[in-house]
């Protein structure tokens, strides 16, 4: 029935109006539903947060915060097992994926399966933000609702991307820098056609946002930067570009999953209590940690003591110079260890707090020196950013998204000169991303590929399935005597079954046909060779062009069910690439007009 439905509607708008109109209306439907699912999961794990901080202030020692971050993991994994039937697609990195190799599609159930999780994770005290969530939510909504108007790849692209920046802006109300966010992260480059659906799904987003979820996220007060202080921005954004290699290694190690070897309710059970174990250390570590950072921008750094087991020590300096510098190296680790347990979670707000309070830990330690007086609050602002830029590889998402959320566009400057050089330096270490680190490295997905286009081609369209094949006890005198009737330059060698045992190659053997001798006993499978490569027929053509890169020939067999059925040359699929770009281009060209 839904199929017939949006049958007739495609039908109808396509009569009714251009593409191009079409696609800025379902911008905005994204935009509205995205920014809803943002400003239902913030309200929903604010309210846990809340809740969960009341009870633990009734106890001693706080001691209720060993035990909820693993209740939270253990119901994340028991729904995303039994409930979800583990279909969840977690993290940035699976969009990107199904960008690049799906076609744009999401599966329908991530609409919802991440509003669930993450907030099950970060409300019951889960180390993690809730961004990485609420981007693929909102990327599932609009890839889902381009899948419905059976909208073109380029189109559903749009669409998530879209979704992705209703879901960033509404939670920051920063629509600049959901747009940004996007373009640098999901889809790399910037055009007009693109710009605009991504900007009306953005704003959006905010305007549901500040109408169901009013306020800013932080609030900082600031007469601006001196000059005096720009030696000590060069040096912070020196340790933001170390820092963000430090959260891509650790940060990338522990969400691939801690204790492997036990089953997932284990892990999740004893993940969560040793984190449990941390957070009552490092109180500050609960959740997303956003409630302490509002505190310390409002120069209020004795609330760090707060709920703490050895408050009274950080009344001496040195003593919180080391306690803040714990923070910024445990956050990535508290956050790893509840993705790698089995929470839902990213790395999005782990990263803020580590350059927020690598930012509080530099201008915190010059003042105690003496021999200049900084702004705490702009260095935890402009450490912020200098984390982001690196770690994302995206430096105008991290300007503005700081300006943006601070509602302070005076430290512009340093914004720039620290998340400049933060970039630079991680770029030095990670040439990408990471997100793109994990995908080339353990995927052979690269950004600079386009997937989308090689999907577009059927594998059958390319095999060439007039071949000649040979049987393995031909006589060799028998099959030279063949060749003068047929032009091919490659043969099959089968069985009796049809199946491949090998190939033989002309330019390979044309000297033997004029020179040696040849025995009436000898048969093609002494002059054969083993085929470099083999192609199934349900490989996909992203494959089979790796393949060809790869072995450095240009034509390969190709079996289906073990029988040989035809070869694939790399003449035919780079041809039939070509022609699949033309066609897609043309598309995009008629969507820009």
């Amino acid at each position: 029935m839904l199929k017939s439905i949006s049958y007739k509607i495609t039908k109808w708008r396509l009569r009714q109006n251009s593409q191009r109109n079409f696609l800025i209306y379902c911008s905005v439907f994204v935009g509205f539903f995205g920014g809803l699912a943002a400003v239902a999961l913030k309200f929903l794990v604010r309210l846990m947060e809340e809740i969960s901080r009341n009870i633990s202030s009734h106890l001693p020692y706080h001691i209720i915060y060993v035990f909820l971050p693993a209740i939270g993991i253990f119901l994340t994994v028991a729904y995303q097992h039994l409930v979800n039937r583990d279909k969840i697609q977690k993290g940035i990195g699976n969009i990107l994926v199904n960008i690049k190799k799906n076609r744009s599609n999401i599966r329908y159930n991530n609409i919802y399966s991440h509003l669930i999780t993450s907030s099950l994770t970060v409300g019951f005290g889960g180390s993690s933000g809730l961004e990485a969530p609420i981007v693929c939510t909102g990327a599932a909504i609009g890839s889902n609702t381009g899948k419905f108007f059976n909208l073109s790849p380029y189109e559903k692209t749009v669409l998530l991307a879209a979704g992705a920046s209703a879901g960033i802006a509404a939670v920051f109300n920063s629509p600049i820098a959901g747009v940004l966010f996007s373009l640098e992260i999901l889809i790399g480059e910037i055009t007009i056609p693109t710009f605009i659906p991504l900007l009306i799904a953005s704003a959006t987003g905010v305007v549901v946002s500040k109408l169901l979820y009013s306020g800013q996220l932080f609030h900082l007060v600031t007469e601006g930067w001196v000059i005096n202080a720009l030696p000590f921005y060069i040096v912070l954004g020196l340790f933001s570009g170390w820092i963000s290699v430090y959260i891509s290694k650790v940060g990338g190690m522990l969400e691939k999953g801690i204790l492997k070897k036990q089953k997932r309710y284990v892990r999740a059970l004893a993940g969560g209590l040793f984190l449990g174990l941390i957070i009552m250390v490092f109180p500050a570590l609960f959740g997303e940690g956003y409630h302490y950072l509002q505190e310390i921008l409002n120069g209020n750094i004795d609330s760090l003591k707060d709920e703490s087991l050895f408050g009274s020590w950080l009344s001496y300096p040195w003593v919180m110079i080391i306690f803040i510098a714990c923070l910024v190296f445990m956050k990535i680790i508290a956050a790893g260890i509840t993705i790698g347990a089995g929470g839902n979670g990213g790395t999005f707000a782990p990263t803020m707090f580590t350059g927020a309070f690598l930012g509080l830990f530099v201008a915190y330690t010059v003042n105690q020196t003496g021999l200049i007086h900084l702004s705490l609050s702009n260095f935890i602002a402009v450490g912020m950013a200098g984390a982001l830029s690196g770690v994302l590889h995206a430096p105008l998402t991290a300007i503005f998204l700081i300006a943006e959320i601070t509602g302070v566009y005076v430290l512009f400057i340093p914004l720039m000169i620290v998340a400049s050089i933060s970039y630079i330096i991680a770029r030095l270490f990670n040439p990408h991303n990471m997100y793109w680190h994990e995908l080339i490295h353990e995927k052979n997905i690269h950004p600079d590929q386009d997937y989308d286009m090689l999907n577009a081609i059927t594998l059958d369209s390319i095999i060439n399935k007039k071949f000649i094949a040979v049987d393995k006890e031909t006589r060799i005198r028998d099959f030279y005597k063949s060749l003068s009737t047929n032009n091919a330059n490659i043969f099959a060698v089968v069985d009796q079954r049809g199946g491949l045992e090998g190939v033989i190659l002309l330019d390979q053997i044309r000297k033997q046909i004029f020179g040696a001798a040849i025995d009436d006993e000898d048969t093609v499978a002494e002059i054969m060779d083993i085929a470099p490569v083999v192609i199934d027929y349900n490989q996909s053509v992203n494959s089979v062009m790796e393949l060809f890169d790869k072995s450095d020939v240009w034509q390969l067999p190709v079996v289906k069910n073990e029988v040989f059925i035809g070869f694939i040359s790399k003449s035919a699929l780079l041809a039939k690439y070509r022609e699949v770009f033309i066609k897609q281009h043309r598309e995009a060209d008629l969507f820009s007009h």
